[in-house]
């Protein structure tokens, strides 16, 4: 008797963000990350958007660990969340849990998680599967790509990377594990895609740190730089070149001063202590003697270089002639809020320095180009291939490239969350699916919330009206006119429209009098209803109707 092998996404396809992978062999489970994803303009009120973990929970009793490939926030930011509901063991790097554990102790989990260090060396059996593991570069310290051994074949999951032969933190990538897992022969590879459109090599972390040294050298006042907290090799180069030119460092916004205190205390980031100084000893040194290191470079509109634009900083300022460098490039969707900062800056005076690779120095990116998608291709030699963490054209892009190098069209599969993959006999299908979507966080309430988004949808387009009726409540008549209430509703004809309303309210309440229906709910529905297309034929507006009636 066979068993099957099953591979599935519950996020991380066809969107940027959320990444979460699972693995499954008879009896056992492992989830591979667990991340979250910001939401756009349209998620009003939402703060977080997380992987739907239904299937997991009607699974949980074979659910063996979670394995964290590295510490961004798209690949734990999930993770307190999932934990709450199946407390599984958590398996990452040193840097990595650092990041994790601050999570868990703002949701006051951490006693009860179960946390294990490991490293590209470690090695792990949960239930029939063996799991070991390998060195990638990419834009955070400690990331690893995974091999799970199961007797069904080899899985590899890439993690993010790319291949950077001289990185700033010197982890080069463990190329000669790579090709070792590829000649002993991998069933399938998970590759992440997210520069699969952009030809070539990603550029060298070292290529950033020489020209942040030589623009911070180069600056006359004080130096304001943004880029993600997590880039732990870009912190230290901002670091360095303070240093070498007598600055002072300011850590602004709270990941970046969470997570740089986990690379200070678990060495990942050398510095004298003396060198950082607070906000509010910024004045106490010449410009020219201050570095800002911020979050903010997706242009986050909370973040602190989004109110360094706007000049809500309290007690820092950005002035004519300070010099302001966004070593980071926008996230596709993020492009219109950096665009409104930089503007932002200019009007300030500021000497704003953009943009990625090339065009200005300060940023590479942590996702690898064609080629280092084909190099890792190649080192695996797949015989069935899964492109993940992308967008559709990504994902589409990716797939070509795995052409380029030997992959078998049909042996491909561009899937969509919650779509699986099984594998029996070494033959691989694609023909059902798991429950997987998007499940929303709204301060302390997590859950599927399509009703509230779309009531605040309607609220921010035509506004509401609240009709409050006082009545009698021995006999149900109304004691006093309704009074009519807007918030976020505009008509030029609004006395008149208001009479009408009002007409309604009574004609209404009168009618069901007569009729003896005395129920509340009953009056609020029709007074709910005829309203609504009383408005609706006057106005073209669909105002949000709230009848509220009070009882004396």
């Amino acid at each position: 008797m066979t068993s099957t092998l099953s591979v599935f996404a519950l996020g991380g396809l066809y969107e940027i963000g959320k990444n979460m992978y699972a693995i499954e062999y008879e009896d056992d489970i492992i989830v591979i990350d667990c991340g979250n994803k910001f939401p756009d303009e349209s998620l009003l009120g939402i703060d977080l958007i997380i992987p739907d973990i239904t299937y997991l929970q009607e699974n949980k009793d074979r659910v063996r660990a979670i394995i964290v490939t590295h510490g961004h926030e798209d690949h734990i930011g999930g993770i307190p969340y999932l934990l709450k509901k199946i407390n599984m063991p958590v398996y990452a790097t040193r840097f990595t849990l650092g990041l994790i554990e601050i999570k868990l102790k703002e949701h006051r989990i951490l006693r009860e998680s179960e946390l294990h260090e490991i490293h590209s060396d470690s090695q792990l059996q949960l239930g029939k599967i063996n799991v070991s593991f390998f060195k990638v570069n990419h834009s955070i310290p400690d990331c690893l790509g995974i091999v799970f051994d199961t007797p069904e074949g080899t899985v590899v999951h890439t993690g993010d990377f790319k291949f950077d032969l001289t990185p700033a933190n010197q982890e080069q990538p463990e190329i000669h594990k790579m090709a070792q897992v590829g000649n002993k022969g991998v069933l399938l590879l998970l590759s992440e895609s997210t520069n699969a459109e952009r030809k070539g090599f990603t550029p060298s972390e070292q290529m950033v740190g020489e020209n942040l040294e030589n623009m911070i050298m180069r600056s006359r006042q004080k130096v304001i730089v943004s880029t993600f907290a997590s880039n732990i090799s870009r912190v230290q180069q901002v670091v360095e070149a303070s240093e070498k030119t007598n600055r002072k460092v300011v850590l602004l916004g709270r990941s970046m001063v969470n997570v740089v205190g986990v690379a200070l205390d678990r060495g990942y980031l050398t510095a004298p202590k003396e060198m950082f100084i607070e906000a509010d000893e910024i004045d106490d040194y010449p410009p020219e003697k201050v570095t800002i290191l911020c979050t903010g470079s997706q242009g986050e509109p909370g973040a602190a270089l989004s109110r360094l634009s706007t000049g809500n900083f309290r007690g820092v300022d950005i002035l004519a002639g300070d010099t302001v460098i966004l070593a980071a490039g926008p996230i596709p969707g993020n492009e219109k809020n950096v665009s409104v900062i930089i503007d932002n800056l200019y009007m300030l005076g500021a000497n704003v320095i953009y943009g990625s690779g090339s065009s200005s120095g300060m940023h590479v990116s942590g996702h690898g180009y064609q080629e280092d998608l084909k190099l890792m291709l190649t080192l695996m030699k797949p015989k069935y291939f899964i492109p993940i963490h992308g967008e559709y054209r990504m994902l589409h892009h990716h797939r070509q490239l795995a052409q380029s190098v030997g992959v078998e069209k049909e042996n491909i599969f561009i899937l969509n969350n919650g779509d699986v993959v099984d594998i029996e006999d070494s033959i691989a299908r694609s023909t059902r699916t798991i429950p997987a979507g998007s499940t929303y966080v709204d301060g302390i309430d997590v859950g599927n919330m399509e009703f509230v988004l779309r009531d605040r949808k309607q609220i921010s387009e035509d506004g509401m009206l609240m009709l409050i009726l006082t009545m009698s409540k021995p006999d149900a008549r109304m004691l006093a006119e309704p009074e009519i209430i807007s918030r976020g509703f505009v008509d030029k004809n609004f006395s008149e429209l208001r009479k009408g309303i009002i007409k309604i309210i009574h004609n209404t309440v009168e009618e069901l009098h007569e009729e003896n229906r005395y129920s509340w709910n009953t009056k609020k529905k029709n007074i709910k209803r005829l309203v609504a297309k009383y408005v609706k034929d006057r106005t073209r507006k669909s105002p949000m109707i709230i009848p509220i009636l009070i009882e004396v």
